[in-house]
């Protein structure tokens, strides 16, 4: 391994590194000198030529020059915007790789920082749907459209500088013009290039994030199981005239849209939950199916984004509860009582509770129009509402199912649980770290039988795990 000195920029560069394995975020890991490197973009196998961006006592991270020598492993990107949006890191890691690396992820996650005993792995679920399998994406307008390499390179002239896509990974007010997404199936991304086509044609400004200014701000997409599609446009500016204009050109080009909404944002952040949002045409909502059962979906409802794969996600959890109709279960952080409603036809009674006032509202509604009778639903933080005059009231659980945030669960009510002391609990985590730190707590009082990733997410570093605890 050569040490050299980058002509760009005086930061050390090394030739010949070769990549060694899968850390977290995505990145990949490398050795120089004994000490461990982060870099993105690469896999395990390859060779390259790195330039030292940040160095600390224990490790550093880096920026790739050249693959020198390609991993024999190594796919060729099928998104054209690979490597500058951000997202689908692992498009170039064979399928089979990439779950294998989340299994180890969970597992040393689970054992190294939560310090922990799982007496059974169970295999990683895979996703029969590799591309298109997202429910919903947001895009964001701006009027500082991100420059390609290859612009640069060639000194070419910028005629356009607006945007409407994805932001660059860690650059706020820099947006990739998205061309084409694999993310969500049509008319995803005909809706959101006709939107740019028609903006520019009519000269509609695009958002400005420094100087807070110009008419589109973001756009929502969201599709279903049913074949519904929901369409919200974010507006910066009330100007009536222009709004109803392109919503009216929308309409026309894309009939099939079902829910055709939008929201005049003023805020200093994209953040929709304290917003008034308007229907321009059809309902204010959608519909989610599963198994036998239909899910109402609004503009700010939260729902699983891959609903298939949350089909076999909310299975492995149902089946980990281990129900047999005569059971009190606690459904934590229940959103719009997805979890609740899937699993009440094999409980005694089912109360979630719920952060969100109108997420609760929507699992309300969702247990009306499916005739089910044995739930009740709380709006409030966590921990100020599952207390122990709660579960005096209620009852105390035989079991509970959290599907909490990605930071987990606060230490109270990790506290009051052990208090509550369920027969068993089905922890289904997006955030294996976070759920580890929260099963070494539970581990006082509980025993780790089962865990099972689950993949929601392929080409991304992301996993879901289920871990079935049962009271010694």
């Amino acid at each position: 391994m050569q040490f050299i000195v980058s002509r760009k920029k005086n930061l050390p560069t090394y030739e010949n590194v070769v990549v060694t394995d899968v850390a977290a975020e995505g990145n990949a890991i490398a050795k120089i000198n004994d000490m461990v490197l982060f870099v993105e973009g690469v896999i395990p196998g390859d060779v390259i030529n790195v330039q030292i961006t940040k160095k600390k006592k224990r490790y550093c991270e880096g920026r790739v020059l050249e693959v020198v020598q390609p991993s024999s492993d190594r796919l060729n990107a099928f998104c054209k915007h690979f490597g500058v949006c951000g997202g689908c890191k692992w498009q170039i890691l064979p399928y089979d790789k990439q779950l294998m690396y989340k299994e180890k992820q969970v597992k040393d996650q689970l054992e190294r920082i939560g310090h922990v005993t799982v007496n059974e792995y169970l295999p990683i679920l895979g996703s029969q749907w590799k591309e298109f399998y997202r429910n919903k994406l947001e895009f964001t307008f701006s009027n500082k459209r991100w420059i390609t390499e290859d612009e640069v390179r060639t000194n070419a002239e910028i005629i356009n500088s607006n945007a409407v896509g994805f932001h660059v990974p860690r650059l706020f007010d820099k947006v990739v013009d998205i061309e084409e997404c694999h993310l969500q199936a049509s008319p995803s991304n005909e809706i959101r290039n006709f939107i740019r086509t028609f903006a520019l044609a009519h000269n509609f400004t695009f958002f400005d994030i420094r100087n807070h200014a110009g008419l589109l701000r973001n756009l929502i997409i969201r599709t279903s199981s049913t074949g519904e599609c929901m369409v919200i446009v974010v507006f910066y500016e009330n100007d009536s005239e222009k709004i109803e204009t392109l919503l009216a050109a929308l309409h026309k080009e894309f009939p099939q849209i079902s829910s055709l909404l939008y929201i005049i944002n003023q805020k200093a952040n994209d953040t929709i939950g304290d917003q008034e949002v308007l229907t321009y045409y059809g309902n204010d909502h959608i519909f989610e199916e599963m198994e036998n059962l239909r899910f109402k979906i609004g503009p700010k409802s939260f729902y699983q984004t891959n609903s298939k794969q949350a089909y076999e996600l909310y299975k492995i959890a149902r089946e980990l509860a281990q129900l047999s109709g005569n059971e009190l279960v606690y459904d934590l952080y229940t959103g719009t009582g997805t979890i609740a409603n899937f699993v009440a036809a094999k409980a005694r009674q089912v109360i979630g509770i719920e952060y969100v006032p109108e997420a609760i509202e929507d699992a309300k509604v969702n247990s009306r129009i499916n005739n089910i009778g044995n739930t009740l639903f709380y709006a409030g933080d966590m921990k100020d509402i599952l207390t122990d005059n709660f579960i005096a009231k209620h009852g105390a659980p035989d079991v509970i199912i959290t599907d909490p945030p990605r930071a987990g669960m606060h230490e109270d009510v990790v506290e009051t649980i052990l208090h509550a002391q369920p027969k068993r609990i089905v922890y289904v985590s997006c955030n294996p770290a976070t759920q580890a730190r929260d099963l070494q707590l539970l581990s006082v009082s509980y025993n780790i039988l089962k865990s099972r990733a689950v993949d929601m997410f392929p080409h991304t570093q992301h996993v879901e795990n289920v871990v079935l605890l049962e009271r010694r």
